[in-house]
């Protein structure tokens, strides 16, 4: 699960995410919260049924996919903060009103961050370096990130649709540089549900970014429109950094791709094992 999609309030976990460049927060999460009920779902649904029937019809929440414990998405009943302030009214808690504080300040934080982009890259060099990541490997991780959403953009204005045709591309675009797919990759790596960029070692990370870079450069010079053009560009711009990846091989005499993982590193080890290359 991403990082940024967790928040914790009195050592309980809420997830959320954003939608409508808002955060909107599990409805679930937040009942178990505030009541500690073994069965906040139940507990959820009479709520429902006793406070909101009347507007049954146009909801205050919406339905969203959320990660759940058995690490498949599902469709959650999610609000955003002003949603939940009017939800937490109608749930009697002694901690209703320090969770009413505590989320107006996470849900203010993404209006900080809309409007200062710097914030979540800091808050994000934050979590990694609490995991023990080193400060060199955060700053390619982060710079990755941000080489990532320029391409996605891109895709977006140039009629790509997210979610199955963008993990198509990407694959298009890892196949052509590392000899194999997101899917190929993480099981390499020995990894489920994890994010297989933050199992990346440097030069991997290095890799990862020439490849979506170039293909930000060629789909914008070729001005490609539509998923087949895109697919090809995706693909030309792999072909790119997987020659410089392989030039790269011959002269240091190993091979980059990695199949070390950090998942079980202590802290200081992983540390040390990260800016491996």
């Amino acid at each position: 699960m991403d990082s940024n999609a967790l928040v914790v309030f009195q050592d309980k976990k809420i997830r959320r995410t954003e939608h409508d460049g808002k955060w909107y927060f599990s409805v679930v999460d937040v009942v178990e919260a505030l009541t500690d009920s073994p069965t906040p779902r139940q507990y959820w649904g009479k709520v429902k049924d006793r406070e909101f029937v009347q507007i049954e019809l146009s909801p205050i929440w919406v339905q969203l996919k959320l990660t759940s414990l058995d690490s498949k998405e599902r469709l959650t009943d999610c609000a955003d903060t002003e949603s939940m302030f009017r939800i937490i009214q109608s749930i009697p808690s002694p901690k209703a009103e320090p969770f009413k504080l505590w989320l107006a300040k996470v849900g203010y934080e993404r209006v900080q961050e809309i409007h200062d982009p710097e914030l979540a890259q800091a808050r994000m060099k934050e979590i990694y370096r609490a995991k023990g990541y080193s400060d060199a490997w955060i700053e390619k991780r982060v710079r990755g990130i941000a080489v990532r959403q320029e391409l996605t953009d891109e895709w977006g204005k140039r009629g790509v649709n997210e979610g199955k045709e963008y993990a198509i591309l990407t694959n298009e675009i890892s196949k052509a540089t590392f000899g194999k797919t997101v899917e190929e990759y993480k099981e390499f790596k020995g990894l489920k549900k994890e994010n297989v960029r933050d199992h990346m070692n440097d030069l991997e990370l290095i890799f990862n970014m020439l490849g979506e870079r170039v293909t930000t450069e060629i789909t914008r010079v070729r001005d490609a429109q539509g998923f087949g053009v895109c697919k090809e560009t995706a693909k030309e711009g792999g072909e790119v950094a997987g020659n410089a990846r392989k030039d790269t091989e011959r002269r240091i005499g190993k091979s980059i791709v990695s199949g070390e993982n950090y998942l079980d590193a202590p802290e200081n080890e992983k540390r040390r094992r990260i800016t491996e290359v």
